[in-house]
């Protein structure tokens, strides 16, 4: 880290073009909190951010304007983009998952060679698919599910063959840099996918540690609380373990307990699980996550499958809020430190533990110490912002040796992205000729 440190400073940017797979909703997801992270460190080192996608505009989406970022609306297949960009020509550029690279990867390398290109996965999607594939088989087997799915030489095997994973791994391989939210992904990216260290960067969130929520007292909180974006599949899964199995065991415990479950886009299925008499309740959407968590007296996300890391621990410990979740929920987010809470990864133990950290205000008190200690040392917004700083200060004046250092990005390009050029020209023809007609 220290090391890092040391080196210069990236050189000044004029313009960078943040393409996002959707317009960001930090209060809906941990992958818009991210997202809008990213946005801030390129905003202060650069002149001009645009921020543009293809996405419809959505309810809950961060007012940029307000952050001084330009907002544009691209069109996918369209030789639209190619005209804009060209323009710009953004010294910088930030895909928002594998997907944003795939479309519109091979039009900024065209119009603007000289571009850094970066790609920012969220998590990688491929690692999750893989996951709940694992998850679905052991359920329809009535397998017992634990954690063997998270070793890394099982996982290649799994992986391998899928489409996800060789789009995305493609997609990391034709990007200058890519930024990866997990250790565990790092290195199962190297030591099984065989991708340099040079283009991969560790990079979790970039939190304001300095200003923790005020700590609100053990005596005073009450309930368990769980949150995340309904959408999700990991998230409607734990919500669903949680009601079917976790929950019914907690209640037996503890007869008076209330589970309050407040999630982004809840659908039918999942406010369907309200049921006050079982002292479950689906509050739907929070419009400020903070408050609830800091309310609450437990965090309860028992993850069964997913990738990357999760922002409603890293939330719930900037609220010194104890979390109770598995060993997959906890992957790399607290490294040699205690977790601030309970891991266990089955439905008794994770209601025992929950019941146990619930009524000890000792246990309660020292998980809360452990949330301040995994923030400072891992998620320094500061300290963060200068390894990034760094690590593209690193590439920028020497990037054509860089990419030619990178044969296989080089040879993915010419093959796979010609590939989707064509198609995307063909598909653009197309819709010329239909509106003539």
């Amino acid at each position: 880290m220290s090391k890092n440190l040391a080196q210069p400073l990236m050189q000044p940017l004029k313009t960078v073009v943040v393409i996002g797979y959707v317009w960001p909703e930090p209060n809906s997801s941990a992958a818009g909190s991210r997202m809008l992270q990213l946005i801030t460190f390129f905003k202060q080192r650069a002149q001009r951010v645009i921020f543009a996608s293809p996405a419809q505009l959505s309810e809950h989406r961060a007012d940029l304007k307000q952050m001084d970022i330009e907002e544009h609306s691209i069109a996918l297949n369209c030789s639209s983009f190619d005209d804009w960009i060209s323009q710009i020509q953004p010294d910088l550029v930030l895909f928002d998952r594998f997907m944003m690279e795939e479309q519109f990867g091979w039009r900024v390398e065209q119009c603007c060679p000289k571009s850094l290109r970066l790609l920012d996965t969220e998590d990688l999607h491929s690692l999750r698919e893989a996951r709940h594939l694992q998850l679905k088989k052991a359920i329809t087997n009535n397998l017992e599910i634990n954690n063997h799915y998270n070793n890394i030489e099982q996982l290649y095997p799994l992986m391998a063959g899928m489409d996800i994973a060789q789009r995305e791994i493609a997609s990391i391989y034709r990007c200058d840099l890519t930024l990866m939210i997990s250790e565990f992904e790092m290195q199962l990216l190297q030591q099984q996918f065989n991708i340099p260290a040079s283009l991969l960067m560790h990079l979790p969130f970039m939190l304001e540690i300095d200003t923790l929520q005020q700590t609100v007292s053990y005596a005073v909180r009450e309930h368990f609380v769980t949150i995340g974006n309904c959408r999700h599949a990991p998230n409607w899964d734990s919500i669903l373990w949680l009601k079917q199995s976790i929950w019914p065991k907690i209640r037996k415990l503890m007869p008076s307990a209330q589970m309050h479950v407040y999630g982004a886009y809840p659908s039918k299925k999942v406010t369907d699980l309200n049921n006050p008499a079982q002292g479950f309740y689906i509050k739907g959407w929070a419009e400020d996550a903070m408050q609830v968590l800091s309310a609450a007296r437990i965090c309860l996300a028992p993850l069964r499958f997913g990738a990357g890391i999760k922002g409603k621990f890293t939330d719930a410990m900037l609220c010194s809020t104890p979390s109770v979740t598995t060993s997959l929920g906890a992957e790399s987010m607290h490294g040699d430190h205690s977790w601030p809470g309970i891991i266990e990864n089955t439905s008794d133990e994770i209601a025992a533990g929950a019941v146990a950290l619930y009524q000890s205000e000792t246990l309660w008190q020292q998980a809360a110490d452990s949330g301040a200690q995994i923030l400072s040392h891992r998620y320094n917004k500061i300290v963060l912002h200068q390894q990034l700083d760094a690590v593209i200060a690193a590439i920028q004046p020497h990037l054509t040796q860089h990419r030619l250092n990178n044969f296989t990005g080089m040879m993915l390009r010419h093959h796979q992205h010609k590939s989707t050029k064509y198609m995307a020209q063909w598909i653009a023809a197309k819709h010329q000729n239909n509106g003539q007609d």
